[in-house]
């Protein structure tokens, strides 16, 4: 049983600055333009012909859809949308001109399809190691602070039962013909389970309410630690709020590239596929792979190497450097967030010192400045630009209200946490000199 004496569970700040040092190197921009083109292709194909079933209509919904917001949420719907489009992509499911191909234009596709179906497996296993291995660190890390003896085999024994049970629900939901997006739907669920149960444990309710008796012995931290880890505003959000818009990302773009070939299919005689329209599908699929690929070789190396206990003295330094003054605020896609402040005197200072904290992912936030007089006049002091930081200040010279304003209104679907302080810092008025200060 490994020690946890002066330690504590690893807290946002911590994260924060532990993610400063690992900064994801931003998405290629063939990402966004590509993703873009092949939604233009599918919805010119909805435009000629509308969706035709209800899974048509599910899945154009749920393009139409911001990502989730949890990134092992996110994790769960590439490996859903990857395995729809390996279905897809099984030769006794393409379109019958494809199946049997007559034209050497019909066996070129054969062969490009081939290809993209060998791509996505592979893709495929590197995902699902990837869930496995992260699965069973979080356990294995948890485990190692219980102590070694009958508690953790009953904690152990009741984790092997638990996963048996669940493996059973996803062979019987499939045995009994559930689609690959029910058997998602019920994975999903079982991971909402899981981390119920790892709080459970923590809080020693539930299923483990009679393991209480047995808990004594195990450390409070740890306790804490699998009790608060999931939090929606806990430790994890911060990670969440770094890593997760990239991913968002991807899983828009596998989304759509699934889109397309669905509708493909479906109209296939009546699209007439034609050579750019598979080009393109051809260099999303080649870019999503590498850059997914790449995202998953990045985060696994950030997580395997991210402590979950710190020492108490490192927690209380990260939270006292956080609390001076600096407010933090969510700013969702499309919105805006504005600060007032009213001035009595002119040659006031008005100051700011604001940032994005999801790290160097050349995300941006606009920033502007107006003054809004005692008559209701609008003056832009400070002219709209876009940045991830900024420091600055300037003397004024009327009076009334100015409005400091972070705009994330151009973004689609990425919200953006700024910590940021402003103040207002009237004159310095010298005190008259008394008649008897006068020489």
């Amino acid at each position: 049983m490994a020690s946890t004496e002066g330690l504590v569970p690893i807290t946002r700040s911590f994260l924060a600055s532990y993610y400063d040092k690992h900064p994801f190197q931003p998405l290629s921009d063939d990402v966004s333009r590509l993703s873009s083109q092949i939604r233009s292709i599918a919805f010119d194909l909805l435009n000629h012909s509308p969706p035709i079933s209800p899974d048509e209509r599910l899945l154009v919904e749920e393009a139409e859809r911001d990502p989730p917001h949890k990134m092992d949420e996110n994790m769960w719907k590439n490996r859903e949308h990857i395995e729809e489009i390996l279905y897809l992509l099984q030769q006794s499911n393409w379109p019958s001109p494809l199946q049997q191909p007559s034209t050497s234009d019909c066996a070129q596709l054969a062969t490009v399809f081939n290809s993209l179906r060998d791509k996505f497996q592979s893709l495929l296993m590197t995902l699902e190691s990837f869930q496995s291995k992260n699965s069973d660190r979080v356990f294995n890390t948890v485990m190692t602070y219980m102590p070694q003896d009958f508690r953790g085999t009953l904690i152990r024994q009741q984790k092997e039962r638990s996963e048996r049970n669940k493996q059973a629900e996803v062979d019987a939901l499939v045995s009994s013909g559930g689609s690959i997006r029910d058997r998602y739907a019920l994975l999903w669920r079982q991971q909402m389970d899981r981390r119920r149960l790892l709080a459970q444990l923590g809080s020693a309710t539930g299923v483990y309410k009679t393991l209480v008796k047995y808990l004594v012995g195990v450390p409070q931290v740890l306790l804490d630690f699998v009790r608060q880890i999931n939090d929606d505003d806990g430790p994890m959000e911060e990670q969440r709020q770094r890593y997760g818009p990239p991913l968002y990302s991807l899983t828009a773009m596998v989304l759509v590239i699934r889109l397309l070939l669905s509708l493909s299919w479906r109209r296939f005689e009546a699209s007439n596929i034609n050579g750019h329209n598979v080009t393109v599908l051809e260099q999303a699929v080649d870019v999503y792979k590498h850059e997914f690929e790449r995202f998953i070789a990045f985060i696994s190396e950030v997580f395997a190497n991210s402590p979950f206990f710190i020492s108490a003295e490192v927690a209380g330094a990260l939270e006292a450097r956080n609390n001076d003054d600096f407010k933090e605020m969510t700013i969702p896609a499309g919105k805006t967030h504005e600060v007032s402040l009213p001035v009595e005197s002119i040659n006031s200072y008005l100051a700011w010192d604001f940032c994005l904290i999801q790290g160097k992912m050349n995300l941006d936030i606009g920033f502007s400045v107006e003054h809004t007089s005692p008559s209701g006049q609008k003056t832009l002091i400070l002219p709209y630009r876009r940045c991830e930081s900024d420091q600055g200040n300037f003397c004024t010279c009327m009076t009334g209200n100015y409005k400091l304003i972070w705009d994330n209104s151009y973004s689609a679907f990425f919200k953006k946490v700024l910590r940021f302080k402003v103040d207002c810092i009237p004159p310095v008025v010298e005190p008259a000199q008394s008649t008897y200060e006068v020489e």
